[in-house]
Order: C-alpha cells, then sequence, then structure tokens
C-alpha cells in the first residue's frame, strides 16, 4: 500500500529536473493523471476478479505490474513514454489499494478493524510527507529516475512476504464468469474524457467552449453505453446490486464526496499558509501535517464508536465533524488567524475523516458476504478515486475565480495578492462544506446497522447452502460462508 500511496504523489516536486530532462512541459500535468485514471478504472475490475479468483494472486499480479511499470518509467525515454509507463503504474496500484483493503476486512473483526484502519491511513500519511521530501531531494541532485528505481526492493520484498505467507484461498466454490473487459474499456473511455476535460478545460481551451461541449456530450453518452454494457455483462465489474441496496450505494456515494472534500486541503491549505501568512514550504506542509496525524488517531477509535452506536450514527458524527473543522477553517480567514490555528483546525478534518471512512467501510464490508467483499470495496474506493479526480478540478476552479484571476495552484505563493488568496480559499472551503453537509444528509437515508463482532472472515471462503446475492444474474451464483449477519 506504501507503494501505491506514495507514488500518486512523488513526481510532484521532481517537475522542475523531469521537464529539463524530457521537454514538453505541456503534457507534465498528465503524469499524475495518467496514474490516477489507471488507478480508478482498474480497481472496479480488479474487485471482481478478487472476489473470484481470491486476493492473493490478485494481489501478487498487481504488485509484479506495478513494478514492471516503475521499471520502465525509470528508462522513459521521452515523456510520452513516461506518460505511458506511468499509467501501467496505475494498473498495478489499483490492484493493490483495493485489494488490501478487502484482505484487512477478510482477516479481522469489527472490533479490530479499527485499528487495521488506523495502520493503513498513516501509510497514506506518511506516503503524503515522504512522497514530495523524497522526489524534492532526488531531483536536487538530477536523480528523478531513482523514484520509480526506489520501488523495486520494496516492491520484490513486499511479494516475497505474499507469496510465502499469505496462503492462496479455496475458490472451488465459486463461479466465475468471463472477465468484464467491455465493461473496463468503457469505464477507461469515461474516466479518460472526463480527465481530458478537467486537465485541458481553463488551460488549453476556456471552459465554456466547442471543445469542453464536445467532451461534455462524448462523456454523458459513454455513460450511457458503459450502462447498458454493465447491465449485459455476466460478471459485471460493478454489478447492479451494488447500487440497489442502500446500505452499500449510500456509502459509496458518501465516500465519493468524501474524495471531492479532501481536494481542499490538500491543495489549497498549503498555498495559503505561504501567500498570506508569509511562511515557508515546510510551514504549510507543517499545517498539513494536523490532518495526517487527526486522520489515523480517530480511526483507532472510530471502532469503539461504530462498536456502541452502530455504523450509521458513527458516520454521521465524523461527517459532522467535517462540516465543522470545514467551516472553522473558513472563519480563521476572517481573523487573520496564524499558522497553529490552522493547523488545529486542520486537526480537527483529520479526526472527522478518521471516524467517518472506517465507519463507511468497514460498515459495507460487514454486509455481505466473502465473495462480494472484494467488489463492494473496490466500488468504494472507485468512487472515492473519482471524488478526488472532481474536487481537484473543482476547487481549483472555484479557487481561481474567487481570487479574480490572480491565482492559480502551482503559482509562485510569493508574486499573487495575499487578499486573492483569501478570498479563493474562503469560497472553496464554504462549497467544500456545502458538500459535506450534504453528505451528513445522504447518510441519513442509510439503514441501521449495528456489527456483530463474530469470527473474522478467513480469506479461504468455505462452501455454504446458499448463494449470497439473489439478484445476480443466472448462471453466476455461486455459494460462499455467510458474513457474521447471515
Amino acid at each position: 500500500m506504501f507503494l501505491a500511496a506514495m507514488d500518486s504523489s512523488v513526481t510532484a516536486t521532481a517537475a522542475p529536473q523531469i521537464v529539463t530532462d524530457l521537454g514538453d512541459t505541456s503534457a507534465f500535468s498528465w503524469l499524475l493523471a495518467a496514474y490516477v485514471l489507471a488507478v480508478t478504472v482498474s480497481v472496479p475490475l480488479y474487485g471482481s476478479l478478487a472476489d473470484t479468483h481470491g486476493r492473493r494472486p490478485v494481489l501478487v499480479g498487481g504488485t509484479l505490474l506495478f513494478l514492471t511499470g516503475s521499471a520502465l518509467c525509470a528508462v522513459a525515454w521521452n515523456m510520452p513514454s513516461l506518460i505511458v509507463f506511468r499509467f501501467a503504474q496505475g494498473l498495478g496500484a489499483g490492484a493493490i489499494q483495493g485489494t488490501v483493503q478487502t484482505v484487512a476486512g477478510d482477516l479481522y473483526r469489527p472490533h479490530e478493524r479499527g485499528r487495521i484502519q488506523a495502520a493503513l491511513a498513516s501509510v497514506w500519511s506518511v506516503a503524503a510527507v515522504a512522497g514530495p521530501a523524497v522526489g524534492g531531494a532526488l531531483a536536487q541532485y538530477g536523480l528523478w529516475r531513482g523514484i520509480f528505481l526506489l520501488n523495486l526492493p520494496l516492491g520484490l520484498a513486499a511479494m516475497w512476504a505474499l507469496v510465502r505467507y499469505f496462503p492462496p484461498e479455496d475458490v472451488r466454490g465459486s463461479t466465475s464468469g468471463p472477465v468484464d473487459w467491455r465493461g473496463g474499456l468503457g469505464l477507461l473511455l469515461t474516466c479518460a474524457t472526463l480527465t481530458t476535460l478537467l486537465v485541458q478545460g481553463g488551460n488549453t481551451w476556456r471552459w465554456i467552449s466547442v471543445q469542453s461541449a464536445a467532451l461534455v456530450v462524448v462523456f454523458l453518452a459513454l455513460i450511457l453505453a458503459t450502462v447498458r454494457v454493465e447491465r449485459r455483462a455476466v460478471q459485471p465489474s460493478i454489478p447492479g446490486w451494488v447500487w440497489r441496496r442502500r446500505e452499500l450505494a449510500v456509502p459509496s456515494l458518501a465516500l465519493g464526496l468524501l474524495g471531492v472534500i479532501m481536494t481542499a486541503p490538500l491543495l489549497l491549505l498549503p498555498v495559503y499558509v505561504q501567500a498570506v501568512l508569509g511562511l515557508g514550504p515546510a510551514a504549510g506542509a507543517a499545517v498539513l501535517a494536523g490532518m495526517t496525524f487527526g486522520w489515523p488517531t480517530a480511526a483507532i477509535l472510530s471502532s469503539r464508536l461504530y462498536l456502541r452506536v452502530g455504523f450509521r450514527e458513527a458516520a454521521l458524527v465524523g461527517a459532522a465533524t467535517v462540516v465543522l473543522a470545514l467551516i472553522a477553517t473558513m472563519s480563521l480567514t476572517l481573523i487573520n488567524a496564524g499558522a497553529v490555528m490552522f493547523a488545529m483546525a486542520s486537526t480537527l478534518l483529520g479526526i472527522g475523516f478518521g471516524l467517518l471512512q472506517p465507519a463507511l467501510l468497514v460498515g459495507v464490508q460487514e454486509a455481505v458476504t466473502w465473495d462480494g467483499r472484494g467488489t463492494v470495496t473496490a466500488n468504494l474506493m472507485f468512487c472515492r478515486e473519482t471524488g478526488q479526480t472532481l474536487g481537484a478540478a473543482l476547487f481549483g476552479a472555484l479557487f481561481n475565480a474567487a481570487g479574480n484571476r490572480g491565482v492559480a495552484v502551482a503559482t509562485d505563493c510569493t508574486t499573487v495578492c495575499p487578499e486573492r488568496v483569501a478570498v479563493g480559499l474562503r469560497h472553496a472551503y464554504v462549497a467544500g462544506a456545502g458538500f459535506a453537509a450534504a453528505m451528513v444528509l445522504l447518510l441519513l437515508l442509510m439503514p441501521r446497522m449495528a456489527p456483530c463482532d463474530g469470527p473474522a472472515s478467513h480469506p479461504a471462503p468455505e462452501i455454504g447452502d446458499e448463494p449470497p446475492y439473489q439478484d445476480r444474474p443466472r448462471g453466476t451464483e455461486h455459494v460462499a460462508r455467510p458474513s457474521p449477519q447471515g
């Protein structure tokens, strides 16, 4: 998980050196976009494969693909080749992200899951700090290719541990249909169109333009076509039953909103600290560190909360905390508060995220049997990744528009008007609070579910008596050990 997490941000600080060596500045934004796109579109496909073929082969195969992409990135000869290899890296990372979360659901009981979620959140927190630091340090000495070579020893060690200590699952009781390549291609084309619109819109062409309008039409047409393909698929990557059950659909949408919301502080708060408070990049990172500290700390407490009051109520507490933290941060811009106050608000936001995400993730995993856990977990990750992609474009546009054309996120913060930065951040956080309030209302539609803290679901399923889902297409039913809820 650390490999997949760090490579989502490691190239940012190495940008100048990469562009100097490979050229083509205009294509650099696709380095991150290609990686995120590959993760987003591949996660649902891997979730389906993990349910039918087991977690171990998906994890091992995904890690191998990630390492192959890393090695190719290290020998890239121009920007297009590096972008293609980053896409291959992302396809491997997609197998890692969703499957690791699924394995956590297999191995640990509900009361243990908070501790595991805290560990995984800590991995992301460390990666958020270590990625840019490692990338900047290596790029400073002209060694940006080493960013990708560092993955090889770590990844090989992870593969060795997986092969040695993770026993293969017995999936003889499952009936696997053909791989949903058509659905995967539909997701790829749909998300690629959306990514192109978000990356190029406002940069290469105006948001209100013929190009943007054409991409919107293509995007909507691809959505309809992909839904049609998925309905006809024997074993779709995103099956219909995921969205027909409220206990699954509501958390997926809520986690998508969480993905949107979390991009605002990650993108904009460091800019505010430097441009308005007049502090350096290290101070901007320190303010964000509050969120990366609060998230895993609250994740440990989340299991105690949802065991006591239920998944929905625990998620509501987390969502309400997010609303409060966003309003508090926006208010701090009105009183010219210092960095310490912003760090405290950032910590509160991390606490909200830490209470919210485990309650949603564990609640969804507990609502299905073993052979559906990979699919529903992957759907949650897909929604969160899509939300982050949308949030980056949305908050960037709001930030710039509210700042009266004076601020760009990538701009040198010492050359922009502090007041414009403050106004831009204020508007972005107001919008974020609106999304968080919508998330609270959405969670009220989630059924009440109390966790049953029974034995952990071992990754090797046992053959049971009943198929887990009655609404699957004929010919795809298979049996597995029921979840603690029965």
